[in-house]
């Protein structure tokens, strides 16, 4: 029973933040010049144990790119009910992408992970193509990409 409350208060953290005592957050993405059509971005949370835990954000539209953010893809089954109602535009090669969403207090300084994976057209997949922490002391720091993404930020 105590697994099955924990698993409720993460989603509950996840998808109804105002119930979980959120707050906001803004995530600033910079992506690098690569030189390609707009990329494809999967935003997801995991745990310590690299558990799959929710879907925060999906840049681009066209579901059969979809497969091409290859952890994510994994981690969902390519389910589209995980980003129902969080979407927006792919991002172009060299420019920035910036969401504010709130997020549960409890997702921070307890292990949890940010993870963006992405796509470009006719490009290489890049999965978790920046992985950073979820930490209070993180906030404001810029973290670098391994591919596409140059850097990730978020303030609170």
């Amino acid at each position: 029973m105590p697994t099955k409350l924990a698993a409720l208060a993460l989603t509950t953290a996840l998808t109804l933040p105002a119930l979980a005592w959120g707050r906001p957050v803004t995530f600033k993405t910079q992506l690098n010049d690569y030189g390609g059509n707009g990329a494809y971005l999967a935003v997801y949370v995991t745990d310590a144990q690299g558990a799959y835990k929710g879907s925060l954000w999906m840049a681009g539209g066209g579901t059969k790119y979809y497969q091409h953010l290859s952890d994510w893809y994994r981690a969902t089954a390519g389910s589209l009910a995980e980003i129902n109602g969080i979407t927006g535009a792919s991002v172009g090669s060299g420019r920035s992408l910036s969401f504010t969403l709130d997020l549960a207090d409890a997702l921070f300084d307890a292990g949890y992970e940010l993870h963006i994976d992405a796509a470009a057209e006719n490009l290489r997949e890049s999965p978790s193509d920046i992985v950073v922490p979820l930490t209070s002391s993180g906030a404001g720091k810029p973290a670098p990409g391994r591919r596409y993404i140059a850097s990730l930020s978020y303030e609170m």
